[in-house]
């Protein structure tokens, strides 16, 4: 079954579409129908497949999950213990579990069975900027 990692350069929070990416790496399976797992490797961002036609939506989704969860030094996070790396950490942390690290997506024909306006993207949680590796298998 073949399998690659995608190495993702985060420049801080926000979506990341590696959409063409997953895509070669299917058509150059030559998989016809199947099942393509995408797994992010990290504790602190996510995968999302979400809108790739507007990037307001990319806007929108920031500014939804940074009112939220906000960073630990604003007031309402009092309650955060986990403050070691920074005050975006346990955030990060917290949207990562809202969310997913894990995500199937048909194949079929050849190609990812995605919607129109459906981009697969890393979402990253942090402020600075990160290498993320993200796993791509295929199952027949």
């Amino acid at each position: 079954m073949p399998q690659t990692t995608v190495i993702l350069s985060t420049r801080g929070q926000g979506l990341y579409e590696f959409t063409d990416q997953a895509n070669a790496f299917v058509r150059q399976s030559g998989i016809e129908e199947g099942l393509l797992t995408v797994f992010v490797r990290h504790t602190s961002c996510s995968l999302l497949i979400q809108e790739n036609a507007d990037p307001d939506v990319k806007t929108d989704l920031n500014s939804f999950f940074r009112r939220l969860v906000p960073p630990s030094s604003d007031p309402s996070m009092r309650w955060v213990v986990h403050t070691a790396e920074g005050p975006d950490d346990m955030p990060a942390h917290i949207r990562a579990a809202l969310t997913q690290v894990s995500i199937g997506i048909p194949i079929s024909h050849g190609r990812l069975v995605l919607g129109t306006w459906q981009g697969i993207y890393l979402f990253e949680h942090r402020d600075r900027p990160h290498r993320r590796d993200v796993v791509l298998h295929l199952s027949p």
